[in-house]
């Protein structure tokens, strides 16, 4: 009887502890004093502030540039790793190519971006490219540790997909190419389109690889709301981080109704 009240009790206490913050977070973006601890009454006055600091809108919409295009690179470059390593058999190098796919997954962020910042230097010494950092670096530090995931998600897909259904194209004249796109691909969509979602969450996310690799003009929104929570907690940021929630949430429940017809079809 009693380890039936201590399981539920203990799912209650642990969602409190998850979710009680931010329903906190929420309840005073709508604060009208500027102290975040210390409740004035109800107001919209720092989501209008929010919409007015081009700061943060800036920053908001470079963070969204570079995560679309280092979640479509690291799709890219991870779905032909992870094609590599699940259908090219053994092949000189292999081992290698699958450490530094997946180094990337247990490399400190602090390792990461300090060796890619002398990389860049260095390659800016030696080319002249990139011409210092800012959006271009961002983007190949983000998709260099965002490929490893997507490699990881497409490899697992690979891995359990039938291959009777590649052979059967092949059998019917098919080539390479043409059975990767016309058979493959459609097949592993759901875990690409995942992967993709994974990638974009990360480096919208990132702070510290980020951070080494900036430079003027390229600060994204975690190094914005990173340096003003440094100068003391805002209540603007408190209405960003509610807004980012709501979309986050429509989009989980939009994903949920989704999965609910395509089963029941």
């Amino acid at each position: 009887m009693a380890r039936g009240w201590i399981l539920p009790m203990a799912a209650v206490l642990g969602f409190v502890f998850l979710y009680a913050p931010i329903v906190s977070l929420v309840v005073f973006s709508f604060n009208e004093s500027r102290l975040v601890t210390v409740w004035g009454g109800f107001s919209t006055r720092w989501y209008v502030a929010l919409f007015n600091d081009r700061q943060i809108l800036g920053a908001a919409w470079i963070s969204l540039q570079i995560a679309v295009a280092s979640a479509t690179l690291a799709v890219v470059i991870g779905t032909l790793g992870a094609f590599v390593l699940t259908r090219f058999g053994k092949f000189a190098g292999r081992l290698l190519l699958t450490g530094m796919i997946t180094a990337p997954l247990v490399m400190p962020e602090v390792i990461t971006g300090l060796s890619l910042l002398l990389l860049f230097v260095s390659m800016e010494l030696t080319l002249g490219w990139p011409a210092g950092r800012g959006l271009t670096t961002i983007i190949i530090a983000h998709t260099t540790f965002c490929a490893a995931f997507v490699a990881v998600i497409a490899q697992s897909r690979l891995r359990d997909m039938d291959e009777s259904l590649e052979e059967a194209a092949r059998d019917l004249g098919a080539g390479p190419v043409r059975v990767f796109f016309d058979v493959t691909l459609p097949v592993i969509a759901p875990a690409l389109v995942s992967g993709w979602l994974l990638a974009f969450t990360l480096s919208l996310d990132d702070l510290v690889i980020a951070s080494f690799v900036s430079g003027p003009g390229a600060s994204t929104l975690p190094m914005v709301i990173f340096s003003k929570v440094r100068l003391g907690a805002s209540p603007d940021v408190n209405a960003l981080a509610a807004i980012i929630i709501a979309i986050v949430t429509l989009a989980v429940i939009i994903a949920g109704i989704l999965l609910r017809r395509s089963a029941r079809s």
